[in-house]
């Protein structure tokens, strides 16, 4: 059994650090026990010390999702937390965060304690559960956030739905704040949304579907902005997906509260189009919130390149083939994006919108910021949490080569650049990817 391992001339990058170098990383106990330029040659040859080339990859910090659905109590044959963390480590994420909307809602202490002792025992990524804002998402009675924050939730969310309720939403805030957990909104107010399949533009009316609005998101962040400022509590935005939400989010930041945002791969690559393409009604394309139009996808890219936007979040949102294979209005919501977030992003990186010292950020310390979880570091004497890309290699997403329990994604087929060659969650190897040279046979130390 290895006792170290050492990642020799790997290009590491630690956003925190502004660190973008050329070094040899020695992970021994779990932690990075040195980083620099021949730090480990003292060490090549002993007994119980695995040497692995660099040649060309990227060392960063592990990345942490803020939102994910991980299906289990409820839905397991669509998801459980154990394959759910197989997903996650096969992305380059070493935690995760689950939301609340399982069956039963995880809206008491017992649940947030299940699904936190399933996370330990797959002994993957890090689960950290976000409890629910009201109980069983009714938007009505507020849940114990004091027992489920003491369970392990670091934040709490009625996502899938929206807390429109304002009475119910300034309390929540206010009761949030004496515990210092973000409230996380799901931004749709459902009587503009009410039936609508995805959003309003031209291509809903060249489809005949109905269009859901942009002002059903920005009239909630806005009343939420002003809310949040009056409870001085922290607020984060699920799932920013317009232009003028976009712009909401700026305004507030620079009136000084404590709002952040996140945005997905899907509302960062796609647009409402992608529904039409093809033979059209492509229910893999129907997401909550829908996929909107150019101007927005640009407006994002800039929110998250210049800051506006804190975190990248995937919304991994497995289905069964009988949630989607029907007709688009009966489709249910959502895609996966746990493994597929990077090498997808990569391409933002490669057209110059988006600096990759920002989008190593928006996936670490972020994201983590957010909820108040440690921030992956890629730095002597951090816990060694590190993702290791193949920046050249190319793969096509493919179904039987996924993690996940559910394969419902658009992507499937497309050819990207950039892989997650390994993953170390506290210094153990807990994911090599088939066919990357110098990796396989390592030991967990």
């Amino acid at each position: 059994m290895a006792r170290a391992i050492l990642l020799r001339d790997v290009r590491r990058l630690d956003p925190v650090a502004a660190l973008d170098d050329r070094v040899d990383v020695l992970l021994e106990d779990g932690v990075i026990r040195r980083a620099g330029r021949g730090a480990g040659d003292s060490l090549v040859g002993q007994s119980g010390v695995q040497v692995v080339e660099g040649a060309g990859r990227w060392l960063l910090p592990g990345f942490v999702d803020l939102h994910v659905h991980f299906r289990e109590p409820g839905e397991e044959h669509k998801e459980d937390i154990a394959s759910g963390l197989r997903a996650a480590v096969a992305g380059g994420f070493v935690a995760v965060c689950a939301m609340a909307n399982t069956k039963p809602v995880n809206d008491v202490r017992a649940i947030t304690e299940m699904m936190v002792a399933r996370g330990r025992e797959a002994a993957l990524a890090r689960l950290h559960p976000i409890g629910a804002v009201t109980k069983g998402l009714l938007g009505q009675e507020l849940t114990e956030v004091a027992d489920l924050r003491d369970a392990g939730a670091v934040a709490i969310s009625d996502d899938g739905r929206c807390v429109t309720n304002s009475l119910v939403m300034r309390r929540a805030l206010e009761y949030a704040r004496t515990f210092d957990v973000p409230v996380i909104q799901h931004a749709e107010d459902h009587a503009l949304t009410e039936g609508a399949d995805m959003h309003e533009g031209a291509v809903s009316t060249r489809l005949g579907l109905r269009g859901w609005p942009r002002t059903a998101e920005d009239i909630i962040i806005a009343r939420d902005c002003i809310l949040a400022e009056a409870a001085r509590a922290r607020y984060h935005v699920a799932h920013l997906s317009t232009k003028g939400a976009a712009r909401l989010v700026a305004e507030a930041k620079g009136r000084g509260i404590a709002v952040t945002a996140e945005v997905t791969p899907h509302h960062l690559l796609l647009t409402d189009e992608a529904i039409a393409e093809g033979f059209g009604y492509r229910t893999a394309c129907k997401v909550n919130p829908p996929l909107r139009e150019a101007e927005d996808v640009a407006a994002l890219r800039r929110a998250l390149a210049d800051g506006t936007i804190d975190a990248i979040a995937t919304d991994h949102a497995p289905h069964h083939a009988t949630d989607k294979e029907v007709e688009f209005s009966a489709a249910r919501p959502g895609m996966i994006g746990l493994e597929i977030c990077v090498p997808l992003l990569l391409d933002l990186v490669r057209t110059g919108e988006l600096p990759l010292m920002r989008l190593v950020y928006a996936l670490t310390a972020g994201p983590a910021k957010v909820v108040g979880i440690d921030v992956p570091r890629a730095i002597e004497g951090a816990r060694a949490d590190l993702v290791l890309i193949e920046p050249e290699a190319t793969f096509r997403i493919e179904r039987a080569t996924l993690a996940s329990k559910s394969t419902n994604t658009p992507f499937l087929g497309r050819e990207v650049r950039g892989a997650v060659d390994a993953t170390f969650v506290g210094g153990r190897l807990v994911h090599v990817r088939h066919g990357s040279h110098g990796l396989h046979g390592i030991s967990n130390s």
